[in-house]
């Protein structure tokens, strides 16, 4: 009930966001290619903003057909997002396995400027989305903790003072079905409203291989979601936003295959070599069947629902800026565990508030400046539990509740123009973070079990270990940065810190209560911090040539890595920082438009990360190996072809992405599995009527079915997961 009060309440609040948020969309792309973005909480353009950063605008999502996360990593310079509990974002080799709800992310994930905190809240529909911007490299000044790979901030299309609708829809084999509709409507000339609906579905690309259990494959996703939005701008200086939104989240998630499906002469256990499991090549349907049989239908039922406001206040050349936020997550899932029969079901709820204020300096002089502050927290209870595992008719299980986060920072920056067209810039965070988490690890008896949907009478419960925990962290960030806006473009230098808060394993501390049993070495990890040392250059070298190109050298430290372990009577999650890594990187992207209408898209990326210290268990050492999911090489060649058709045109438009081989290690039972490289082409092509009234496009996405690997493990529970097979479909759209 208090949660449904202050969930209420907040719609009527009054919140913040920066300078940019209040613009009219039309604003926000500009000539020649540029669009404005929102990277350093001021407005700006992409070419003029020193950061290594890629923004795309909401209609170029549509027409590349990006209706999720995960199909930005073909977009974006080393990037990878794939599903696991939740997504797994890696940015430049940096990334966080911890998806539970003690653990966090190591890149940012915002939805208009408000920080999601739980993984598996990220993976939202791109509908009615004005642009997505993703920062590569930590980001801990502006944006505090949990940034040390960077920042993935999705904005949506706020409210026109203009009466206008339009529809999306595209249909593909999978029976992919994704449709938004959207319509604004100015109430007067300071108020105006928008509503946008979306839904998203699609069967799941697992084949059922035993259909002799007579359970089946569901649907893979079955989501609904609405977002109401509400703009005031009584005058130039004043505007105020609320933006709610409500999602229902469905469908049978299941996607882990047998590892016999990609690997053979799998070995496992510590040793001193690295010998890897021999790669398969499965056809695109033996890589999909699910050959085993499941214990139960899997399925999700869980609801996301929230609601932001901003705030923009001019005085002159001070801007004071305010941004809150509340949200609530409720999660129902029954599951079989790797690709086992073994039943499994999880029911979460969670809420989260956050609020942010600002006080910004600009103007026409040399000096721009920010100050400000923020306070986050979060609360969960969640309960976890394995069927039959250690013995018939019981539940293996960890009942927690409450696990709290709170993060309270205050943070400045600051840019000075010391010559024409030469500007340095230095800012400071501080972070104190206090998380906790009061729970158990338990084995529940019953009269009987079933699966998870069919269990009798309680009889008794067995406590292996209370998991009680709290600890305190707090930490400085900084940024120190120079940029030169030369006649060919934009030339930049920065040297920037990271932070990602420590946090604490399953169990309590020795001395601390009953069943407590772990020194604080084994029950605590410690926060880990990166330092970025960067510089690159945006250059327009004529109208029809930009290049841009980035390189950066990392000193990481402190890596929480995550594997299961059997340290708790049963299978737990373990996290443990690893000593040192050092990762280097080069960036190169280029536009050039040799003759009209037909414009060229090339990207070649070099990144090399790897442990520098790290030594798992004696007479192991990783050092020189590489981070998980981070391809040597990856590359990017894409052309479009223009038309015109009368008014309208005709647009081809056809991309290759490739990647070298990447490591995928089960750290848990030291596998080191290897992605091979590969290679995924995509095709499109689309009519647009005169003044872009309304479009039709038929599309072909990764040509090659080409099945990559998104995470493998053994042991009891083991399973590979993979990305997209071939898909293809049409898509279709108006507007007006």
């Amino acid at each position: 009930m208090k949660k449904t009060i202050r969930f209420a309440c907040l719609v009527s609040a009054i919140a913040l966001s920066h300078p940019a948020f209040a613009q009219d969309a039309a604003d926000q792309q500009v000539a020649d290619g540029d669009i404005v973005v929102t990277a350093n909480r001021t407005s700006s353009l992409l070419s003029k903003t020193p950061i290594a950063m890629t923004a795309v605008a909401g209609d170029d999502l549509i027409q590349s057909g990006i209706s999720n996360p995960t199909q930005l990593e073909e977009t974006v310079p080393n990037l990878s997002i794939v599903r696991g509990n939740g997504l797994q974002i890696t940015i430049r080799g940096v990334t966080s396995t911890d998806g539970t709800e003690k653990g966090d992310p190591s890149a940012a994930f915002m939805l208009n400027g408000v920080y999601l905190a739980r993984p598996q809240a990220q993976e939202v529909s791109f509908f009615d989305i004005e642009r997505v911007e993703v920062l590569r490299g930590p980001q801990g000044t502006l944006y505090g903790r949990n940034s040390t790979a960077g920042v993935i901030n999705i904005l949506s299309v706020q409210p026109k003072f203009e009466f206008g609708a339009r529809a999306d829809a595209s249909y593909g084999n999978f029976n992919a079905l994704n449709g938004t509709a959207v319509i604004n409507l100015p109430a007067s000339d300071t108020i105006a409203f928008r509503v946008a609906a979306n839904i998203d579905q699609r069967d799941s690309y697992l084949i059922d291989g035993n259909a002799a259990d007579g359970i089946g494959i569901g649907k893979f996703k079955n989501n609904k979601s609405v977002r109401l939005s509400a703009l005031f701008k009584p005058s130039s200086d004043l505007s105020v936003l609320l933006v709610g939104d409500y999602s229902w989240i469905k469908g049978s998630p299941s996607n882990g295959v047998a590892p016999s499906n990609f690997y053979s002469n799998i070995v496992s256990g510590a040793r001193s070599t690295f010998e890897r499991p021999t790669y398969s090549e499965p056809s695109a349907t033996a890589g999909r069947t699910l050959t085993g049989a499941q214990g139960q239908y899997t399925f999700r039922d869980s609801t996301e629902r929230g609601v932001m406001g901003e705030l923009n206040y001019s005085m002159g050349n001070v801007t004071l800026t305010y941004v809150g936020s509340y949200r609530e997550s409720d999660r129902k899932e029954f599951s079989n565990l790797g690709a086992t029969p073994v039943t499994a079901d999880f029911y979460g709820s969670y809420w989260q508030t956050s609020h942010e204020l600002r006080l910004a300096y600009g103007g026409d002089g040399p000096l721009q400046a920010q100050i400000g502050g923020y306070y986050f927290k979060e609360k969960s209870g969640i309960a976890f539990f394995i069927n039959n595992l250690l013995g018939p008719n019981t539940r293996f299980g960890f009942p927690q509740d409450p696990t709290i986060a709170e993060n309270k920072s205050a943070f400045g920056q600051v840019t000075y123009e010391l010559a024409p067209d030469l500007k340095v810039t230095g800012g400071v965070r501080y972070s104190n973070d206090l998380k906790s988490r009061v729970g158990a690890t338990v084995l529940d008896t019953y009269t009987y079990v079933g699966d998870s949907s069919n269990i009798g009478n309680f009889v008794s419960r067995a406590t292996f270990q209370t998991n009680n925990a709290e600890r305190t962290f707090s930490r400085v960030t900084w940024r120190a940065g120079v940029d030169y806006d030369s006649p060919l473009g934009l030339v930049f230098a920065s040297v920037s810190t990271g932070y990602k808060a420590g946090g604490f394993n399953d169990g309590c501390e020795i001395g601390k209560g009953p069943n407590c049993g772990l020194p604080a070495a084994a029950l605590y990890y410690e926060p880990e911090t990166l330092t970025a040392y960067e510089a690159g250059f945006k250059f327009r070298i004529s109208p029809e040539f930009r290049l841009n190109g980035t390189l950066f050298h990392y000193d990481y430290s402190g890596l929480q890595l995550s594997q299961v372990s059997n340290a708790c009577g049963g299978p737990c999650q373990i996290t443990t920082n690893a000593a040192k890594a050092k990762i280097d990187g080069v960036e190169l992207d280029a536009t050039l438009q040799p003759v009209d209408n037909f414009s060229i898209r090339l990207a070649l990326n070099y990144l090399d990360a790897r442990y520098d210290q790290f030594s798992p268990q004696a007479g192991i050492n990783f050092a020189g190996r590489a981070l998980n999911r981070s391809p040597k090489w990856s590359w990017v060649a894409g052309v479009n072809y223009v038309i015109p058709v009368g008014d309208g045109k005709v647009v081809l438009d056809a991309q290759t992405a490739a990647r070298s081989q990447y490591e995928v290690t089960d750290l848990a039972n030291f596998v080191y599995f290897a992605q091979p490289g590969y290679s995924k082409s995509d095709a499109s092509i689309t009519y647009n009527a005169p003044e872009d009234r309304f479009y039709v496009a038929g599309f072909v996405e990764n040509i090659e079915n080409n099945l990559v690997i998104t995470g493998a493990g053994v042991g009891a529970f083991g399973s590979v997961t993979f990305s997209d097979p071939r898909t293809y479909g049409v898509r279709a759209g108006f507007k007006f």
